[in-house]
């Protein structure tokens, strides 16, 4: 029987020989040299404030990194989410990503990273040893073979710089057969005397080689794995990590559950302030190098640390449409008058109000 062989044949072939080869070198040494994290603990006065973004994609991940012109993302939600996510970054001012980091083959965490590597300009890709063979990763290879670039896989204790921050990562650390989730990158990022875990869906398989490893990982900021999940987030990595701040990313009403009850009354007994993007929307850390913040994000009104509450902002809406903007958004300047008012106040508010958020301003 003969086969034919088309385009996308040989870019796949292309793109297993990367892999294949990028297995070889972390055979033979240091997929990239590493730099000594003290250095880079010390932090740059001068330099501008790191800033985390974790972005709103319904039930998945997707977060972006950015600091002094340099950009990591890490993850871009279901393939329905790839413009979404593409359009956040270019509101961000991204034109190249220095890091596009897929922490594993789960079609929430890598579905719009392929629009993402077509539309931006990306100078390294890292993906974790397992493979799967849906057809969403399929078109994230083809994407990848597509552009030339080369897949670096991911070797703990191996550090990046990205501007005056750096990151290590910290697994995975072996082999976990067909469990993908304990397969995810998990990374420690640090700016100055701040820092940061993400560890896509790692579980707690998974945590426990990251607390044998013997590389740090007490973070003001940690990103939940597995959007919140009980199957996540054991006792031992939680004394280690030892965060003030549990981002969870996940889905309104989704079908998992997330984040589960455990998991958030877990969080409030150690006294972590939880922050949801189902309840928040896109939530912004940003890091001085001396304290963490976010600016858009103040205390609830009860005193609750365990849940935080969007401040109350000026928005535009558009009582036709039924959507908000930022006051600075192209459509609310070309908005009809007898459509257009003012509001102050929160975005969950407007929210339960029955408007949308604006795709273009993303308020």
């Amino acid at each position: 029987m003969t086969v034919k062989k088309t385009g996308k044949f040989y870019r796949r072939v292309l793109a297993a020989a990367a892999i294949l080869l990028a297995l070889c070198m972390a055979g033979c040494g240091p997929i990239a040299s590493s730099s000594p994290l003290t250095q880079r603990e010390m932090g740059n006065e001068a330099g501008t404030d790191l800033r985390v973004h974790f972005i709103d994609v319904g039930q998945g991940d997707s977060t972006l990194v950015e600091k002094d012109g340099h950009f990591m993302l890490i993850d871009a939600g279901e393939r329905d989410q790839g413009e979404v996510v593409a359009s956040y970054l270019e509101k961000q001012g991204v034109k190249k990503l220095d890091y596009v980091i897929g922490t594993h083959p789960h079609s929430d965490h890598i579905g719009g990273l392929e629009t993402v590597i077509r539309k931006f300009e990306v100078q390294k890709v890292l993906l974790p040893e397992k493979e799967h063979t849906t057809k969403v990763y399929e078109r994230l290879l083809d994407a990848i073979a597509d552009k030339n670039l080369k897949i670096t896989l991911p070797k703990p204790g191996d550090s990046y710089s990205l501007g005056d921050a750096s990151f290590q990562i910290i697994a995975p650390n072996k082999d976990y057969g067909d469990n993908l989730n304990n397969w995810s990158i998990g990374l420690r990022l640090i700016y100055g005397k701040n820092s940061f875990v993400l560890c896509g869906d790692a579980e707690k398989d998974a945590e426990k080689d990251m607390m044998a490893n013997g590389l740090p990982l007490k973070a003001d900021v940690l990103k939940l794995s597995h959007h919140g999940s009980s199957t996540s987030s054991s006792e031992g990595f939680m004394d280690l990590v030892d965060p003030e701040y549990g981002v969870i990313s996940c889905g309104k009403n989704n079908d998992y559950g997330h984040p589960h009850k455990e998991i958030l009354e877990m969080l409030k007994k150690r006294n972590i302030k939880a922050l949801r993007t189902d309840q928040l929307g896109t939530i912004v850390a940003v890091s001085d190098g001396s304290k963490v913040t976010f600016p858009e994000i103040t205390e609830g009104t009860d005193g609750d640390r365990s849940q935080g509450t969007a401040a109350d902002k000026d928005y535009v809406i558009n009582t036709n449409t039924k959507k908000f903007h930022r006051p600075d958004c192209k459509s609310a300047a070309s908005m009809k008058e007898e459509n257009r008012k003012t509001y102050k106040g929160s975005r969950e508010e407007l929210i339960q109000m029955g408007y949308e958020p604006c795709q273009s301003c993303n308020p």
